[in-house]
C-alpha cells in the first residue's frame, strides 16, 4: 500500500508521533544544552571557592618557597580536592613549577598552559579548556605572601561532563516524559483521525477527491444548467450548460450570484427554508424551467441549488402548437357546426320553403361574421381569438351558451406573460367551466378580458354546480382533482403558477349549486404593442 493509500487515521498517526518524538529530541537536546550551561557556571563558582580556599592555605604559603616543599602541599591539597569534589587541583610556583597535580609522575614539572599567563600577572579569573581529561572549567587565582607578593598560582578545574552523561544521568526522568508524551500524542492523534473521519463521513481523502472529480465532470457534462451557492450567497458550483444559456465567461466561483445574475431566484430558497419544483420563471430574459432545493447539513440551512432548462425555444414551439390545436379544434366544430346548418338549409329547401332557407342563411352568416370581426378587431393575438372562437362553438356543440363579453379587449400581454399563458389560463377555466355545467338547463359561461395602461383582468364566470370551500381550498394543488380517473389536477395548478408569475391576484367565488366565478388580475407594465 503506497503512502497515498493509507487511511487518513494512520497517516495522523504516524504524523503526529512524527512531530511528537521531532520535539521530545530537540527540546531534549536544547534541555541538555541549558543544563551543561548551568552545571558550566556552578562548576566555574565552586572551582573558583576552592582556588581562593587552597590560595590562603598557611602550608601552601609556607611551603611553595621551599625546595621540594610539594612533599607539604600535596597532601593537604588533595585533601581538599576530595572534600570538594574537584577534578583537579594545581598549585604553581612563579617559575610554572607544579606543587600538587592529580597525576604524581607530574609532581615537580613545568606547566606550559596557553591560558595561565595572565594569573601570574596577579590576575584572577575562570577559563575553559580541553585538557587530558576533557574540557574543563578552571579557576585561577593568585597566592600571595604577607607582603601581598604573588609568589604562586592556585589552579582548580571540574571536568564539564558532555551530552552522554547529562542525558545518562536524566533516563528516568526522559524516559517517563518520552512515553506519557506519546502516549497522549498517539491516544489524541487516533480521537481527531477518528473525529475528522466522522466528519468526511468515514470517507479517505483519495475517496474524497475522486468524488470531487467525478462530481464536477459529471456537472458540467448534464444537459440541465447547475448553480449552487452558499449561505453568504457565493456562488459554489456554476456548470458549463449553466455558462451557456447565460451567455457567462470565465470562473465565477467564489462571486456574489446577484452580481453575476441579479434574478436567479436562488437566494430566496435560503430564506424559504424549502424547495420550489418545476416553476417556470424568467432570468435574463430567458423561459427557465427551475427546481430550487435548499442544501442542508445536519438540519441546518447552507446553501441552495438549482437545476434548470432552457424553455425558451420549448415555450415558443408550445405557443405556436397551442395556436395551430386551437384554429385545429376551431375548425373541426366550425365544420360539424357547418354541417347541422347545412342540413337545415337542405331541409327547407326539400320542404320548398326557400324563403326560411334564405333568411337562416342570412341570420348564421350574420352571427359568425359578427363574432369574428369582434375578436379579430378587440383581441390582437390570434391565438388567442382562436381559442375564444372554438370554445363558443364547442360551447354549441355541448348546449352551453359561452358569452364574450363586447368590452373586452387585449392589445399587449402583462411582463413576464405571454400568449401561450394566456391560453392556458383561459383555455383551462373554460374547460373547467364546462365539466362544471354538466346537466344544468340553461348553462352559461361569460367570459370577460379587461385592459388599461396599470393592469389586466380576465374573467371566467359560469352558472354550473359551485365548489364545496373543502374543494377550494384544495383547487390549486398539484394533483387535486374532483373528476376522478379522467382528471390530472393540472390545469388550476398552472393557472396558479402562471399567476405567481406574472406577480398577478386570483380571487374565487363559488357557491354549490350557484355557480363559480374566477377572476384573475396582473399589473401591466406598458411595454407597447411590441408583444403582441
Amino acid at each position: 500500500m503506497t503512502m497515498k493509500r493509507l487511511p487518513i487515521r494512520t497517516k495522523i498517526m504516524i504524523l503526529t508521533f512524527g512531530i511528537v518524538l521531532y520535539a521530545i529530541l530537540i527540546g531534549g537536546v536544547v534541555i541538555i544544552g541549558k543544563i551543561l550551561d548551568i552545571q558550566e557556571e556552578e562548576l566555574g563558582k565552586r572551582a573558583m571557592i576552592t582556588s581562593r580556599t587552597v590560595a590562603q592555605l598557611p602550608e601552601v604559603k609556607k611551603y611553595i618557597q621551599i625546595n621540594k616543599g610539594w612533599n607539604e602541599i600535596e597532601p593537604v591539597v588533595e585533601k581538599i580536592r576530595v572534600i570538594n569534589e574537584a577534578d583537579y587541583v594545581v598549585v604553581m610556583d612563579m617559575d610554572h613549577i607544579r606543587y600538587s597535580h592529580p597525576v604524581k609522575g607530574m609532581i615537580g614539572t613545568v606547566s606550559k598552559g596557553s591560558d595561565e599567563g595572565a594569573a601570574f600577572a596577579d590576575h584572577t579569573f575562570i577559563s575553559k579548556a580541553k585538557g587530558e581529561m576533557g574540557t574543563a572549567v578552571r579557576a585561577f587565582v593568585p597566592i600571595k605572601n604577607d607582603e601581598l607578593e604573588q609568589i604562586g598560582v592556585v589552579v582548580v578545574g571540574h571536568v564539564i561532563p558532555g551530552y552522554y552523561e547529562v542525558f545518562h544521568d536524566l533516563t528516568d526522568e526522559m524516559t517517563l516524559i518520552l512515553v506519557l508524551v506519546l502516549s497522549f500524542g498517539v491516544i489524541g492523534s487516533y480521537l481527531l483521525a477518528r473525529h475528522l473521519k466522522q466528519q468526511m463521513f468515514y470517507l479517505e481523502p483519495h475517496e474524497i477527491v475522486r468524488m470531487l472529480e467525478e462530481r464536477t465532470a459529471t456537472f458540467h457534462s448534464m444537459h440541465e444548467g447547475v448553480i449552487a451557492i452558499d449561505k453568504e450567497e457565493l456562488i459554489t458550483i456554476f456548470n458549463e450548460k449553466a455558462k451557456s444559456i447565460f451567455s457567462v465567461s470565465g470562473d465565477v466561483v467564489g462571486k456574489q450570484i446577484r452580481e453575476v445574475i441579479p434574478d436567479t431566484r436562488l437566494p430566496e430558497i435560503i430564506e424559504l427554508s424549502r424547495p420550489v419544483y418545476n416553476q417556470e420563471i424568467r432570468v435574463s430574459g430567458k423561459v427557465i424551467m427551475s427546481n430550487r432545493v435548499p442544501i442542508q447539513v445536519n438540519n441546518k440551512i447552507v446553501g441552495a441549488v438549482a437545476i434548470f432548462q432552457d424553455r425558451t425555444e420549448v415555450a415558443k414551439m408550445a405557443e405556436e402548437l397551442t395556436g395551430v390545436k386551437a384554429f385545429v379544434e376551431a375548425l373541426r366544430v366550425q365544420n360539424h357546426e357547418h354541417m347541422n346548418k347545412l342540413h337545415t338549409i337542405a331541409g327547407l329547401l326539400q320542404l320548398g320553403n326557400l324563403k326560411k332557407a334564405m333568411q337562416y342563411v342570412f341570420q348564421i352568416s350574420e352571427e359568425k361574421g359578427s363574432l369574428t370581426r369582434f375578436l379579430n378587431q378587440r383581441i390582437k393575438n390570434e391565438s388567442l381569438a382562436g381559442l375564444l372562437l372554438s370554445k363558443v362553438g364547442r360551447g354549441k356543440e355541448l348546449g352551453i351558451k359561452v358569452v364574450i363579453d363586447n368590452e373586452s379587449s387585449l392589445k399587449t400581454f402583462p411582463d413576464q406573460l405571454d400568449q401561450h399563458d394566456f391560453v392556458t389560463i383561459i383555455g383551462n377555466l373554460i374547460e373547467n367551466a364546462y365539466d362544471a355545467l354538466k346537466g344544468v338547463r340553461d348553462a352559461r359561461i361569460d367570459v370577460s378580458i379587461a385592459q388599461d395602461s396599470e393592469t389586466c383582468a380576465i374573467l371566467v364566470e359560469d352558472n354550473g354546480c359551485g365548489m364545496s370551500q373543502e374543494v377550494q381550498n384544495h383547487m390549486f394543488e398539484r394533483g387535486y382533482t374532483t373528476k376522478g380517473n379522467s382528471g390530472s389536477g393540472i390545469g388550476l395548478y398552472l393557472i396558479r403558477q402562471i399567476v405567481q408569475k406574472g406577480n398577478g391576484d386570483i380571487e374565487v367565488i363559488s357557491e354549490e349549486n350557484q355557480g363559480t366565478s374566477i377572476v384573475i388580475v396582473f399589473p401591466m407594465n406598458d411595454r407597447g404593442e411590441d408583444d403582441e
